[in-house]
């Protein structure tokens, strides 16, 4: 009995620090942890439909025309298992920090528009105008890893790494993230780490603030006693994802061919403009061309939108994060309190 009395202090004390460090971390950093592992989680695991997809987007010369099977194929030959995974440590790299600062800026800018403009609607408007800003910023501040991602995953190696399929002898090759970004700033300077950054802008706003518009507009139309059930969240997730990427889809070819001009042999590799790009690939390439790899994106983009809001929202569940718009309602009736204090001592 003593025994079993010791064990249950000791675990009401376990759980009386863990409750006083949980309610000790500000909401933005447990907004940015659940974030970064929703990222981290959705991305590993739609990555060899990731890898896939750039090879189809970048025109490689050796995987057109044999389909997704063939391509699956074709990597485990030529690279093992491990192949479809290459170039996802930087993709992971890339996305725990995106991922963390997309959702936690996209929190952040949404409490900050409410707190400007008490009077706006809590709509799926505000959701869209959020979430746009918050993709553009999270998109700056990661980018370069998004590079160096598409350039190793453009690359084919054998299993033995002396041998890189479709690379000429003068062209850069990279081993790992680290060599890869060096290669590239030594080359090119910070310019050469920002390669694409203008049609990822440009897709990026409307698409990440579509994004949070379906899935929030999706949410909205669910009864509350469903609002937590995780089928529920991955439905909404799963539409939400289908119908943002869709839209802005082209751009993503773009930003793609653009990141790996500097690799490709072809009289097309000089540096060109997000809107130069779009040109030659609709009338060289065909319109066809904007929408290369759009079937296997739905395979990966179903996922890992639903799988990113669904960890997302039970992290926030598991850290406390309160309700969304506690903190905004919080801090703007304190704004009152002190307003109307300091017009009392006034």
């Amino acid at each position: 009995m003593v025994a079993e009395e010791a064990h249950r202090v000791r675990e009401k004390g376990a759980s009386g620090v863990l409750n006083g460090i949980e309610e000790s971390i500000p909401v933005a950093v447990k907004e940015l942890i659940a974030g970064g592992v929703a990222g981290g989680i959705a991305k590993t695991a739609v990555a060899p439909l990731e890898r896939v997809k750039i090879l189809f987007q970048t025109r490689r010369a050796d995987f057109r025309g044999i389909g997704l099977f063939g391509s699956f194929q074709k990597i485990i030959r030529t690279e093992g298992v491990l192949g479809l995974y290459r170039g996802n440590g930087a993709s992971v790299a890339r996305i725990v920090p995106y991922a963390a600062l997309h959702f936690m800026a996209y929190e952040q800018y949404r409490r900050w528009i409410i707190l400007g403009f008490p009077d706006i609607s809590r709509g799926p408007v505000l959701d869209l105008v959020s979430g746009s800003i918050a993709g553009g910023t999270a998109v700056l501040c990661t980018y370069p890893l998004d590079l160096v991602r598409t350039r190793l995953a453009y690359q084919v190696i054998k299993p033995s790494m002396t041998k890189f399929v479709g690379l000429s002898s003068s062209e850069d090759v990279y081993h790992g993230i680290q060599d890869c970004l060096k290669k590239i700033y030594r080359k090119n300077g910070i310019r050469g780490l920002y390669v694409g950054v203008g049609p990822s802008l440009y897709g990026i706003f409307p698409y990440s603030g579509l994004k949070f518009y379906f899935y929030e507009e999706m949410k909205a139309h669910v009864p509350e006693e469903h609002k937590k059930d995780i089928v529920v969240k991955l439905a909404c997730g799963s539409v939400a994802g289908l119908l943002g990427q869709t839209i802005t889809y082209p751009l993503d070819v773009v930003r793609r061919q653009m990141q790996v001009q500097a690799l490709s042999r072809s009289s097309e590799a000089a540096s060109k403009g997000t809107f130069e790009t779009l040109g030659v690939i609709f009338g060289q390439q065909g319109w066809r061309q904007l929408f290369s790899g759009l079937s296997i994106n739905y395979l990966k983009v179903v996922p890992s939108v639903a799988i990113g809001f669904t960890v997302y929202d039970v992290m926030k569940l598991w850290l406390k994060v309160p309700a969304r718009d506690e903190p905004s309602m919080k801090a703007s009736a304190e704004e009152r309190k002190s307003h109307v204090s300091s017009l009392h001592s006034g």
